[in-house]
Order: C-alpha cells, then sequence, then structure tokens
C-alpha cells in the first residue's frame, strides 16, 4: 500500500462519563474461524479506553463521536472504517444520554496478524498485506470510494460461513492495502506501556482532564488524580501519549472550538471562554497555530463545505 501522511486535521475533543477502568480484550476465534466478527451495541461492556494484541477492523455503522487511537484524537462518524494495531489502546465515544443505547454502532472484525504472516509462507499471494499490517500498528482511517466498498464488504461477512466467509474477510484486506485513501492516526512517538496498571492510571487522569479542560486545570491536579508528583506524572503522561499535558489541554480545547465554530452560530468571544481561554489574543493566536487559520477563516470554510455538500 501507500505511504500514507499523518493526519494534520483539527483534533476533537471527548468529554465523557466515567466509564469502565482499561482492561485488555481477551479475543476467542472458534477452532473453525480464522477471526471474529460481530455487531456491537454502544455503550456494552468493552465499550472502553483497551487494547488487545489482535488487529482491529472497525466500522462505525451510525451515531458520530471522538475517536481515540493512541495519542489521536479525532470526530468519527458513520461509514468511518479503522484498522487498529496490535496492543494499540483505542475507543471510540458517542456523547449521549445516561441512559441512551445505540443499536449496532459498530461491527467489529477481529483477527491474529501472525497468523496471516504464517500463512504467507506458504502462500506468497498474502505478502501483499504486509505492507498493511506494519503502517496499520499506528491505525488507519479510510475514507472515499476505499471506506464505502469497504463497509459494504464487511456487511457482507456476516451472511457467510466457511471459506465464502474467509474469502470476504481477505478481499477487505486486499481493499485496503492497495488504498492511497487512508491516513496514519497515531504518532511514531507513541509507545505505550500497555500494562492494566499503566492503562488504569492513564484513564483515570484523561477522564479527569476531558471533564475539565475547559476550566483552569493544572498539571499538579491532575497529577494528584494520578497519585503521582507532578514530575513523574508529566514523564509518565509524555511517555504514554508522545505530547506534553499543556499540549493535550490545547488539543481539546482547539478541537471543542472547531466544533462549536462549524456546528454553530455562536460569536468567536463566546466560544474563546468556553472552551477555557481567558483571552481572546491567545485563542486567536492558538488557533491559528493549530489550525493553520483564524477561527473566523475556519468558520467560513466549515460553513461552505456544509452548503456545498447539502447541495449535492
Amino acid at each position: 500500500m501507500s505511504s500514507p501522511t499523518r493526519s494534520v486535521q483539527p483534533r476533537a475533543l471527548r468529554k465523557v462519563a466515567p466509564q469502565l477502568a482499561p482492561k485488555f480484550e481477551q479475543i476467542l476465534t472458534t477452532e473453525h474461524d480464522t477471526f471474529v466478527w460481530r455487531i456491537d451495541d454502544y455503550p456494552w461492556v468493552r465499550s472502553l479506553w483497551n487494547f488487545h494484541p489482535e488487529f482491529e477492523i472497525h466500522l462505525i455503522r451510525k451515531s458520530s463521536g471522538t475517536a481515540y487511537v493512541g495519542d489521536y484524537i479525532g470526530d468519527f462518524g458513520p461509514g468511518d472504517v479503522t484498522v487498529i494495531g496490535s496492543n494499540l489502546p483505542h475507543d471510540w465515544v458517542s456523547h449521549i444520554g445516561k441512559d441512551d443505547k445505540i443499536s449496532g454502532r459498530d461491527l467489529v472484525v477481529q483477527f491474529d496478524p501472525d497468523k496471516l504472516r504464517q500463512a504467507s509462507q506458504h502462500l506468497p499471494e498474502i505478502k501483499r498485506l504486509n505492507s498493511l499490517l506494519t503502517t496499520a500498528q499506528r491505525g488507519l482511517r479510510f475514507s472515499g470510494a476505499t471506506a464505502q466498498r469497504a463497509a459494504h464488504l464487511l456487511e457482507t461477512i456476516g451472511k457467510f460461513e466457511g471459506l465464502e466467509r474467509l474469502i470476504r474477510f481477505l478481499r477487505v484486506l486486499e481493499l485496503l492495502a492497495d488504498s492511497k485513501e487512508c491516513e496514519v492516526l497515531s504518532s511514531p512517538e507513541f509507545a505505550p506501556n500497555v500494562d492494566a496498571l499503566t492503562l488504569n492510571t492513564m484513564q483515570r487522569a484523561i477522564l479527569h482532564i476531558n471533564s475539565h479542560f475547559t476550566e483552569k486545570i493544572q498539571l499538579p491536579d491532575v497529577a494528584a488524580v494520578a497519585n503521582m508528583s507532578t514530575n513523574r506524572f508529566s514523564r509518565f503522561f509524555i511517555k504514554n501519549t508522545g505530547r506534553s499535558f499543556t499540549d493535550y489541554v490545547v488539543s481539546l480545547r482547539i478541537g471543542r472550538a472547531c466544533r462549536l465554530l462549524s456546528e454553530s452560530d455562536k460569536p468567536v468571544i463566546d466560544i474563546c471562554y468556553e472552551v477555557g481561554y481567558t483571552n481572546l489574543s491567545n485563542f486567536n493566536r492558538s488557533f491559528l497555530r493549530h489550525v493553520g487559520k483564524s477561527p473566523s477563516a475556519y468558520r467560513k470554510a466549515a460553513h461552505g463545505k456544509r452548503v456545498s455538500t447539502d447541495s449535492q
């Protein structure tokens, strides 16, 4: 496959209610299956910040929200197709009410990449998938015609058994491996320690940040939530997210601002204060540095794109 570039789209926030502690997800296939195929409701017991050695192809069938893949934070919507590499933490959060439920939100395929690598020793045609397995280690999101075709193929897998089921699975992998319509999500620097204790600590810290980033949140406060000294937590956070605490908070604030600018008519100064800034000049500089244009220019472009899409 081609060498996709890292996304430069503005990162979105997620502000979520406390959820189950992150954990290792055990995935079991039957003796007759090469992969797991299932459709999940949201939320359910595995809707959390989790990791597993198996690769995962994740199709969002309905709803929207915020995706976390390694140190990537971004919006998701219906039709999004993402491939998650081994032990790469991930989560998709829809912003819904406490008692709400989205039936069949996700279609998930999980498989052991080593089985494919072993099979390629005897079936050379499968070697063409090696580039996909390598690049997807950091997470890949597909778009355009590739995502549409992959979504259709993924849906049909559930209708078949045996060899035809396997053939359709391989067709999906071939389609993704040959596509240029993709972006790498997590940064090269993101190399988390994925033991349960580390993930549990990270989850507590991230949930606290995501619940308070529009306020005057400070590093010592979050370090206390993680039961660490400020210096130790700072090093811990950088190691496990690939970015500083300050950069992380700014990304959440700018992501929220992008959403408000594109989805509402609130004045820029109101959005500035709503996302946690106390000075409009600082907000404008930060927005320009991260997004590449001013808040007003971003809003104009976003509204223009929406009008163009609606007219099609």
